[in-house]
C-alpha cells in the first residue's frame, strides 16, 4: 500500500465515529497519519482530540507531535495536557515539547503539570519548562526539589538554576530555607551558599528540631561551620536528643573536630551504634584526651560492640601513637572481624607514617608483612602500612619471590622498588 492509499485508509477510520466504529483501530489511524500525513491533515487530528475514547485522544495527540505543525498542535495540546487520563496528559506534554510550543496556555500547562501524581509527567512539565527557560510556577516548582525521584528534584534543579537570580525564585527558595517542608528544604539548604547562613541563623536554631531527618541534616551541617557560642550550645543540645544515627554522625564528626572536649559521655553513648559507632570513636580519636583515650581502649576489647566501631576506634588508637598502641593493635590483626583486622591496619600504618619507637619497628613490620602474606585481607591496605618500613624489607623480598599469590608478589616488589629507589 502507497503513502497516498495509507493516507486515504487513516481518513477513513478516522471519520467513522458510528456506534458500531472501533476506538483502537481509530488510534491506531491517528498514529498512522501523524507518521505519514501532511501539514493539511493536522485539521483531522485536533478533531480526533476532542474523541471521547482515551486512547483515540493519546493518538491524536501523538500524531499531532509527529505531524509537526506547531500552529494546529498550538490550538489542542495545552488542553490535552489537562486531560482527566494520565495517559493522554503524557502524550500531549511530550508532543508539546517535541513542537517546542511557546505561549501563555503551554506554559500554564506545563506548569499545572508540576503537581501531577505522576512522575512521569511531572518529569514532562519541568523538561517542557526548562525548554521554555520559565519558572511556570515557582512555588510548585520549588517545592519538587523534595521529590522522591531523582529524575524530577534534579531536573528541577535544573530548571531553577538558571533562574536563580530572578526575585521571585530567589524569594521562594529563601522562603523554603526558612520555613519549608521535608526534602524540599533540605535540597534548598544545600544549594544556597554558605554566606546566606548568618541570615538564616534563627530558622536553622529552630530547624535542629524539625522531625525531619533531612532537614536536621543539612541544618546541622550549616551550622557546624559556624564558631559561636550560642551555636555550639545549641549543637549540644541537639546531639543530646538525637536520635537518628546519620544526624548524630555528622554532629559527633563536626563537634570533634572542632575539640569540643565536653562531648566525651555523648559519643561514647553512640559507640554501640552499628551506624554512628565509626563517628562516635572518630570523635574521641579528635578529642585525643586522657579520657576519650581510655574509652578508646576499653572499645578494642569489648566484644559487645559493632566491628565497625572497634575498627574505627583501632585506627584512632594508632593515630594517637600512644605507648602501648603498637601492642594493642598487633594482637587485632587476627580478629575474626574483617572491619577491626581493617581497623588495625589502619592504625598500625598511621604509626608507621607518623614514626615507630626504635623497639617497635621490628614487631610491626613482622606483624605486617605476616599478615600480608596471609592474603586474608585487602592486599593494596596492608601494603599501604608497610610503606617506609625498611624493617619489612627482608620478608618482602622473600614474599617477591615465594608468595603463591601474584597479587601478593607484586604488592612486594612494588615495596621493595620504592625502597631501593630511596
Amino acid at each position: 500500500m502507497g503513502t497516498e492509499q495509507q493516507i486515504t485508509y487513516f481518513l477513513r477510520e478516522l471519520a467513522d465515529t458510528g456506534r458500531h466504529a472501533d476506538p483502537e483501530r481509530r488510534a491506531a489511524a491517528a498514529k498512522g497519519l501523524g507518521r505519514t500525513g501532511r501539514p493539511e491533515h493536522a485539521g483531522v487530528l485536533t478533531g480526533a482530540a476532542a474523541d471521547p475514547v482515551p486512547a483515540v485522544r493519546a493518538a491524536a495527540a501523538l500524531g499531532l507531535g509527529r505531524l509537526g505543525v506547531p500552529e494546529a498542535g498550538g490550538t489542542v495540546l495545552p488542553e490535552l495536557m489537562r486531560d482527566t487520563d494520565p495517559w493522554v496528559r503524557r502524550r500531549a506534554s511530550v508532543a508539546a515539547i517535541r513542537l517546542k510550543l511557546t505561549g501563555p496556555a503551554v506554559t500554564r500547562a506545563f506548569a499545572d503539570l508540576l503537581g501531577d501524581p505522576d512522575h512521569h509527567l511531572r518529569i514532562n512539565a519541568l523538561d517542557g519548562l526548562y525548554t521554555l527557560g520559565v519558572a511556570g510556577d515557582v512555588a510548585a516548582l520549588v517545592r519538587l526539589l523534595g521529590d522522591p525521584e531523582g529524575a524530577v528534584w534534579g531536573r528541577a534543579l535544573r530548571v531553577l538554576y538558571p533562574l536563580r537570580d530572578d526575585p521571585a525564585v530567589r524569594a521562594e527558595v529563601i522562603r523554603t530555607a526558612r520555613e519549608g517542608e521535608g526534602a524540599a528544604r533540605a535540597q534548598v539548604l544545600q544549594m544556597l551558599p554558605r554566606n546566606c547562613t548568618e541570615r538564616l541563623l534563627v530558622s536553622l536554631l529552630t530547624g535542629l528540631r524539625d522531625p525531619s531527618t533531612e532537614v536536621r541534616y543539612a541544618v546541622a551541617r550549616r551550622l557546624l561551620d559556624l564558631e559561636r557560642n550560642s551555636v555550639r550550645d545549641a549543637l549540644f543540645e541537639a546531639l543530646r536528643t538525637e536520635r537518628n544515627p546519620e544526624v548524630a554522625g555528622l554532629l559527633l564528626s563536626g563537634l570533634g573536630r572542632r575539640g569540643e572536649r565536653l562531648m566525651t559521655d555523648l559519643a561514647v553513648r553512640w559507640l554501640g551504634d552499628p551506624r554512628a559507632g565509626r563517628q562516635a570513636a572518630g570523635a574521641l580519636g579528635d578529642l585525643d584526651t586522657g579520657s576519650a583515650r581510655e574509652h578508646l581502649r576499653g572499645a578494642l576489647a569489648d566484644g559487645k560492640l559493632p566491628a565497625s566501631t572497634r575498627g574505627a576506634a583501632a585506627r584512632e588508637v594508632g593515630r594517637a601513637g600512644r605507648w602501648d598502641a603498637v601492642w594493642l593493635l598487633i594482637p587485632l590483626l587476627d580478629d575474626p572481624e574483617a572491619d577491626v583486622r581493617t581497623g588495625a591496619i589502619g592504625g598500625l600504618g598511621a604509626l608507621v607514617r607518623d614514626g615507630l619507637r626504635f623497639w617497635e619497628r621490628r614487631p610491626v613490620a613482622d606483624a605486617l608483612t605476616a599478615h600480608l602474606a596471609s592474603g586474608r585481607d585487602e592486599t593494596w591496605r596492608t601494603s599501604n602500612a608497610l610503606d617506609g618500613l625498611d624493617e619489612a624489607l627482608p620478608a618482602l623480598r622473600r614474599l617477591a619471590a615465594e608468595a603463591a599469590s601474584e597479587e601478593i608478589r607484586a604488592a612486594a616488589r612494588e615495596l621493595v622498588d620504592a625502597a631501593e629507589a630511596d
